[in-house]
């Protein structure tokens, strides 16, 4: 069985958060921490300020969705001071 993660990064640079989700955490936080993800690769370096995991792919992808609409935006700040 895969696991999907929805993981949510914070950067140290200008303080915005990039939403991604993956079926290969160690991998994807290696190709932001590189510069190699062309969305992120001029804000690193990242902390990882969130992370759910998922057993399947649609579950995740709703989830990384959800964090990009406005409710998901409130969650965010209330839940991660993000």
């Amino acid at each position: 069985m895969q696991n999907f993660s929805v993981y949510i990064l914070k950067s140290f640079k200008d303080h915005r958060r990039y939403i991604g989700f993956t079926s290969n955490l160690e991998k994807r936080l290696q190709q932001h921490a590189l510069g190699l993800v062309k969305s992120t690769q001029a804000r690193g370096p990242f902390t990882l300020v969130h992370l759910e995991k998922f057993s399947t792919k649609v579950g995740a992808m709703k989830r990384e969705k959800f964090f990009k609409t406005g409710k998901g935006r409130e969650w965010m700040q209330v839940n991660l001071g993000a």
